[in-house]
C-alpha cells in the first residue's frame, strides 16, 4: 500500500502540511510549490501531476471540478474536501484517512472528511 501524497489548497492552514511530514507522510503545500493565485483548475491540474490528493476547504468548487472532470473522462490524485475545523480536529481525521486509504484508493476519488472521525 502506497501511502497518500498530500497537497495543500492556499486556502488551508499553513501549518497542515508540516504536521502531515512529521506524523510521516509526504504533504507539500501551495506556497511551497510555488502555485500561489493559480485558479482552482489549475491547483488540481499540478496535484494530479504530481500525483498529489488536493486538500481543500473550498468544498463546492472542488467538487464541482470533481464532477465536471470525471464527467468528461478526466482523472485526478484525489480530493479531500472539508469545512473549515480545528486544526488538531483537521489533522486527527486526515492522518484517519491516511492510515486507511492508499494513494491508488485515492485516484479518481472526491472524499469529504466530515466522513472521517477524528479518532
Amino acid at each position: 500500500m502506497n501511502p497518500i501524497q498530500f497537497y495543500t489548497d492556499e486556502d488551508v492552514y499553513s501549518q497542515i502540511a508540516q504536521l502531515l511530514r512529521t506524523a510521516g507522510f509526504d504533504a507539500m503545500s501551495t506556497p511551497e510549490a510555488g502555485q500561489i493565485g493559480a485558479s482552482d483548475p489549475d491547483q488540481l491540474a499540478w496535484a494530479t501531476r504530481k500525483k498529489r490528493a488536493l486538500i481543500t476547504f473550498n468544498v463546492g468548487d472542488f467538487a464541482r471540478l470533481h464532477h465536471e472532470l470525471r464527467n468528461q473522462g478526466g482523472h485526478h490524485a484525489g480530493l479531500i474536501v472539508s469545512q473549515q475545523r480545528p486544526l488538531g480536529d483537521l489533522v486527527r481525521r486526515l492522518l484517519n484517512l491516511a492510515q486507511t486509504l492508499s494513494r491508488e484508493d485515492m485516484v479518481d476519488r472526491l472524499e469529504f472528511l466530515s466522513n472521517w472521525p477524528s479518532a
